[in-house]
């Protein structure tokens, strides 16, 4: 067998039957998919019957360890000879595997990663936060691009495979959340895997549905960062202090206010010319200006989510 996708989950039923959905209409069919239940209290098995007759698809309920620990559940478990992993959230174009297969044959990787877009069907919302994850000018382009600011490109778990060779030589996941797909990425690099981007191999990601869940999510991203560094060396590089120096800027702008009016002046207009070309660029590539202004708040929440996660761990580790 080809290809073993493994799909950890946790209370999100509804999710995984989408993604499931999607992988029922692939036009390359020599894979397997295996859902792990990680401990969920709302159940997904019975979205697995439903596709069963569909997918070559197995189903295990475990304890709950951590996504990472439960992709290395799958792995275990799996027939194939390349493993990809997506979060639930995703949904699967057509002709992804016949992308990543075609591509391993002619450019061979021992781990990949892909990049995500927004689907025309998801709300408002859901594309302003899609635009703003992958916006040049939120991450320097570190979600999508083989070089960026933040240096050569690291493989994320919502869209990424790896041979299964590299699974056996390696162990896979060592963490069990929070930054795991980061970690394993940086140790693949330095241990000498070849690891790369397959830009063609995108994903629909459909990211939070709140602005609230989304700074939740962004938190944890800045947190995590500096727990990377700090656990396992992990360096933190000049993009991902942007968003912590943009937090600072932000936030002492009232007290500019009140101290010296000219330089508060100075960076509103720099706020407000940094929002209204990220706000027009995400209406331009939408083809929407409602997007494009959600797109703002988005890229707001984002920043200052992320500076604030960072700054957190960085003055008071957990």
């Amino acid at each position: 067998m080809r290809f073993s996708i493994v799909i950890p989950v946790y209370n999100r039923p509804d999710e995984l039957a989408e993604l499931l959905g999607s992988l029922t209409r692939q036009t390359y069919t020599d894979f397997e998919v295996i859902v792990v239940e990680d401990g969920s209290t709302r159940r997904a098995d019975y979205v697995a019957e439903q596709y069963a007759g569909q997918l070559p698809l197995t189903y295990y309920y475990k304890e709950n360890t951590g996504q990472g620990f439960s992709r290395n559940f799958g792995f275990k478990r799996a027939k194939g000879d390349y493993f990809i992993v997506f979060d639930s959230d995703a949904i699967v174009p057509p002709a992804y595997l016949a992308t990543v297969d075609r591509h391993l044959k002619t450019s061979w990787l021992d781990a990949y990663g892909g990049p995500d877009a927004a689907d025309p069907d998801f709300t408002p919302l859901q594309r302003a936060i899609s635009y703003s994850m992958t916006s040049v000018f939120t991450t320097g382009g570190i979600r999508g691009s083989k070089k960026n600011l933040g240096g050569q490109f690291h493989p994320r778990s919502f869209n990424m495979g790896l041979s299964r060779k590299v699974f056996q030589e390696t162990g896979g996941f060592a963490k069990r959340d929070m930054g795991e797909d980061m970690e394993l990425s940086t140790r693949l690099m330095r241990q000498g895997y070849t690891v790369g981007l397959i830009p063609e191999a995108y994903v629909y990601h459909k990211r939070r549905g709140t602005f609230g869940a989304f700074f939740k999510q962004v938190f944890s991203f800045g947190r995590t960062r500096i727990q990377l560094k700090r656990n396992y060396g992990i360096p933190v590089k000049p993009v991902h202090t942007l968003p912590v120096w943009f937090t600072v800027g932000l936030l002492s702008l009232p007290v500019l206010a009140l101290l010296y009016w000219p330089l508060f002046g100075l960076g509103l207009s720099l706020l407000s010319l940094f929002l209204l070309l990220l706000g027009l660029d995400a209406a331009w590539r939408e083809k929407s200006l409602y997007v494009g202004g959600l797109s703002m708040i988005a890229a707001l929440v984002q920043l200052t989510g992320y500076g604030l996660g960072f700054l957190k761990e960085w003055i008071r580790p957990s």
